[in-house]
């Protein structure tokens, strides 16, 4: 379906993967940047990204899917590899849209999802921008508040407006002014879809998967990464660590760090001019990844 986007055409669509659709939204042309979004309750690809993808659009092809288990795509991911079986997924939508390499761009259980990638397939993946990736000294540590609100939003009392709110407000950002009720009501909506509330994505620590496939820092196949990537964290990150930043730089050879002051989980968004232009000029420098109008 075509529509529009602010000042940006979007063509939406679903895209058959094996047993799952896809819901994509697609902008601009160029070279392909795929944007995969965050994990929280009612996460979906476009709002994760509303304030960067006109700016990215300007130059690129931006491809922004609902991940498996959320927004309009097939409900359901394998709790037993849940990082390895969403990269299948994203991997499979490059095939089935015939991009033979893209670079990605993954905020949170989006940016695990795009390392995993890297590890899986490295020839499709251009270059890569992680925004406080998940799957980060994960086993290593005690869960942050911000992360054990994520996991346990589905269980007590099941979900709630008000457990949203104080997660949104609370644990996605530093500062919560420009959070709208609106943005909340729109998340809590999808939250609290049946097929989720059935089967949620992210759960706590019942059935965990083995360590290393949700901890990349346990996962040899890690320093094996050559893929250039921008890592940007706030320092104020309720959910993923910003220590996580400085573990990636150590282990991944070709790995440069920016750290944001006074920013919590969403950088893309409480910092977006800063990230839509060093995202640009990053991307810029590759020109393995070609166009497609």
């Amino acid at each position: 379906m075509n529509a529009t986007y602010g000042r940006c055409a979007v063509n939406e669509r679903l895209v058959s993967i094996g047993k799952r659709e896809i819901f994509i939204s697609e902008f601009g042309r160029g070279p392909t940047v795929l944007m995969l979004h965050g994990g929280g309750p009612g996460a979906s690809g476009v709002s994760n990204y509303s304030r960067n993808i006109e700016a990215l659009a300007a130059c690129y092809r931006v491809l922004v899917p609902d991940m498996p288990g959320y927004g309009k795509s097939t409900k359901g991911i394998d709790q037993s590899d849940p990082f390895g079986d969403l990269a299948q997924s994203m991997l499979g939508l490059l095939d089935a849209l015939k991009i033979r390499r893209a670079h990605v761009v993954g905020n949170s259980l989006g940016g695990a999802c795009a390392l995993r990638m890297a590890i899986e397939r490295p020839e499709a993946v251009g270059r890569l921008v992680l925004m406080g990736p998940g799957g980060v000294n994960t086993t290593r540590a005690i869960p942050t508040a911000g992360l054990r609100r994520l996991l346990g939003y589905y269980k007590g009392d099941g979900p709630t407006r008000d457990k949203l709110a104080t997660f949104v407000r609370g644990d996605l950002v530093y500062d919560a002014r420009d959070v709208t009720d609106a943005i909340i009501d729109e998340r809590f909506r999808a939250s609290i879809d049946p097929e989720v509330v059935a089967s949620p994505p992210l759960r706590g620590p019942r059935g965990m998967p083995k360590v290393r496939l949700i901890d990349f820092t346990r996962d040899d196949r890690l320093k094996a990464v050559q893929t250039p990537t921008l890592v940007l964290w706030g320092i104020e990150d309720k959910v993923n660590r910003a220590s996580g930043a400085k573990t990636l730089a150590k282990i991944m050879s070709n790995c440069d760090v920016h750290l944001y002051s006074k920013t919590g989980h969403w950088v893309q968004w409480e910092r977006a001019d800063e990230f839509n232009a060093m995202v640009t000029t990053f991307l810029a420098q590759d020109t393995s990844v070609g166009a497609v109008n």
